[in-house]
């Protein structure tokens, strides 16, 4: 039910009194309440969620299996840290990670609370596995918010300005994209340069990749890259690291990104939509890199929290029940489809692209053929005027990212799709 004494007007002049102006808010109105696919503001208007809190919601607002999980735990404790008292489900849940992740060598998993701490502590493993500091990225990447995931992050705006200096020994290479120019060889190029001019490839412990750029435009890495680094870390010694904070369970069609390679991983980090929405990342990876670490250096007081543990049992039950790897295919290829028709018609939209239900369409200037955000932004306000949420993305703000969720209704996954080709006439 919705609150009438209070309006988003209200709670939108609070929250520019009480919060900094650094937390970047994309929407004008606040929600109340949330179920699957949908969602309703304070003053009860409902809204079409293509967001998913950021592919978080992979298996939507407030699955009863989740629920019912977060509830049992509830009835037996809600934390000890881990590393105090330790608990069996989260040696449960590192099991099945072990088993799901790609490659039948010997694994362990540890867990944390956010993508970025994920990424960070794949960082510490991997310098303490290989006794080596040197990072390479990739431009357009987004790794987290914290220094030393800002530094690994590929982009300046916004996540950079103000916050330095950055860690040190942390480099980048350009990611490979036809449509901007950039080839898998320039990739390559430039890492052998990189290894020329400013480290030595023996002091490198890891090469950090998404399969899928995130933030970066949802750009899918070439399998030709993936072989390439995977040629370079076995010549050179260094671990490669995919982050499939945002491709992972059942988003790109595959439970992980990393399916669709040839190429194993040495560590993969993951978060997100592992639990439903719960605060939870972990770090997978290959069992005598993951013991690099001393007794004591891996850890966090509310890492792997029981609440969390018991959600992310529930969501990787719910991906096996419900058939959401599949699912996640059926629908891409009918947002596709849809997207593919409209840019018959909006000259705009210069590519669509993705893998399973981890979709973007990018837009240019026809004029000046140069990317366009002003395109992005009309898009996206027409859309939410008509109660669709979407997200952007890209390294120039010009892309519309799609992240419903797996879950949605049939007939809500339509009534979107229809508010989506008449956004995108506003182009």
């Amino acid at each position: 039910m919705s609150n009438a004494a209070i309006t988003n007007q209200d709670l939108h002049n609070r929250r520019l009194a009480a919060t900094p102006r650094g937390i970047g808010v994309m929407a004008n109105f606040f929600i109340e309440r949330a179920l699957n696919s949908e969602v309703w503001d304070v003053e009860g208007k409902r809204y079409i969620d293509f967001a998913g809190g950021i592919a978080v919601l992979n298996t939507g607002h407030r699955h009863p299996k989740i629920v019912a999980a977060i509830e049992a735990q509830l009835q037996q404790f809600t934390h000890t840290c881990y590393q105090v008292l330790p608990y069996e489900s989260y040696v449960t849940l590192a099991e099945r990670i072990n088993a799901l992740t790609p490659g039948k060598h010997a694994k362990k998993t540890c867990f944390f609370s956010s993508g970025a701490e994920a990424l960070e502590n794949a960082i510490k493993i991997a310098r303490a596995s290989t006794g080596r500091p040197g990072v390479v990225a990739f431009a357009g990447a987004f790794h987290g918010r914290t220094i030393m995931t800002s530094a690994m992050t590929g982009k300046v705006s916004p996540y950079k300005i103000g916050f330095g200096p950055f860690p040190a020994e942390i480099y980048h290479i350009p990611f490979p994209i036809d449509l901007h120019g950039v080839s898998v060889e320039d990739s390559i190029n430039a890492l052998h340069l990189l290894f020329k001019a400013d480290i030595d490839p023996k002091r490198v412990a890891a090469i950090v990749i998404e399969p899928v750029q995130g933030e970066g435009g949802f750009y899918a890495a070439p399998p030709a890259l993936m072989q390439a680094l995977r040629k370079e870390c076995d010549e050179h010694g260094i671990l490669l690291i995919y982050d499939e904070v945002q491709t992972g369970f059942g988003r790109t069609g595959k439970l992980f990104a990393a399916e669709h390679y040839d190429v194993i991983p040495d560590i993969i980090t993951m978060a997100k939509s592992l639990a439903g929405g719960t605060t939870l990342s972990a770090v997978c990876g290959k069992a005598e890199v993951m013991d690099g670490p001393a007794p004591g250096g891996l850890g966090g007081t509310y890492a792997g929290n029981p609440l969390a543990i018991a959600a992310s049992h529930a969501v990787l039950d719910i991906i096996e029940e419900e058939k959401l790897v599949e699912r996640a295919n059926v629908l891409g290829a009918k947002l596709t489809a849809r997207l593919k028709a409209a840019q018959a018609k909006v000259p705009a939209i210069k590519d669509v692209r993705g893998l399973g239900s981890m979709i973007a369409a990018e837009f240019f200037d026809p004029a000046t053929n140069e990317p366009s955000m002003d395109a992005v932004k009309r898009v996206q306000q027409a859309a939410l005027a008509e109660g669709l949420i979407l997200l952007t993305c890209g390294v120039y703000g010009n892309a519309i990212r799609f992240l419903y969720p797996l879950t949605i209704q049939d007939e809500i996954f339509d009534e979107a799709l229809d508010i989506i080709d008449r956004a995108l006439a506003k182009a």
